[in-house]
């Protein structure tokens, strides 16, 4: 299955209060990009992010799913209703993500 631009969307406005937030689309899912590092993706309708520190000590209950086959677990973000919430993660991960692989 994949994530709907309507869903991708509604997360991306529940973020619109950081700065340089992108998404690139990749195999029907989209990773999303906080000034330039990766910090999660939509994967089948769900708001996954990378398991750092900060992310666990935000989010204790938080369930570690797949997003796809093969990949690393990642934390779910159930709490997308709440902006502050979201922005509050997303910014305190952020010296904790490493910094993106450069391009060849």
């Amino acid at each position: 299955m994949s994530s709907s631009k309507e869903y991708l969307d509604f997360v991306l406005e529940q973020l619109s209060g950081l700065d340089e937030i992108t998404y690139r689309a990749m195999m029907g899912e989209y990773i999303l990009y906080y000034q330039g590092k990766i910090f999660g993706g939509i994967y089948d309708d769900r708001f996954l992010v990378k398991i750092t520190k900060s992310a666990t000590e935000q989010m204790p209950e938080a369930k570690k799913e797949i997003p796809y086959d093969g990949a690393k677990e990642m934390l779910l973000a159930d709490e997308v209703d709440n902006k502050q919430f979201i922005c509050d993660l997303v910014k305190n991960m952020y010296n904790e993500l490493p910094e993106p692989k450069k391009r060849k």
